[in-house]
């Protein structure tokens, strides 16, 4: 007689986990979920500028392109080729391959001209510094 153990929450986990392969599901680190998030991006600020990272392991410089239009939004576009190997065959493929576009709208008007970007150990590091009208003032109050 062959005995057999039904698990529920086995299946049910080893289905989500295919779903979210399938439909490319990244889990947050604090329990939340995120489709089409690809780059993975940290966004951040001081008074002079934001400022942006972004995770792209096993890209080239060459594949990529980053836009600022209408001062506050930013488009990062790319693509990471599939490795071909000629001798042998594919047991697993988790990592993506092809084309990817993220665009991302800044919290603030950023100055397109003095953009800079860093790219190392697949990070890429976006300094935008914050337009003239888009940084905090100061307001001098005086007495009467």
């Amino acid at each position: 007689m062959l005995s057999s153990h039904w698990q529920p929450m086995a299946d049910v986990n080893r289905l989500r986990n295919e779903l979210d392969r399938l439909f490319g599901q990244v889990s947050g680190g604090n329990g939340t979920s995120r489709r089409g998030s690809f780059p993975l991006m940290n966004l951040w600020e001081d008074d002079s500028s934001l400022y942006v990272e972004a995770e792209l392991p096993g890209f080239e410089l060459d594949n990529l392109e980053i836009y600022v239009t209408g001062g506050n939004q930013l488009s990062i576009s790319g693509e990471r080729k599939q490795p071909e190997h000629e001798a042998g065959a594919w047991h697993r493929q988790e990592r993506g391959f092809g084309k990817f576009r993220r665009t991302l709208e800044l919290p603030g008007d950023v100055d397109s001209e003095k953009v800079s970007a860093n790219f190392s150990n697949g990070i890429l590091t976006l300094t935008m510094p914050k337009s003239e009208a888009a940084k905090p003032r100061r307001i001098e109050v005086k007495a009467n």
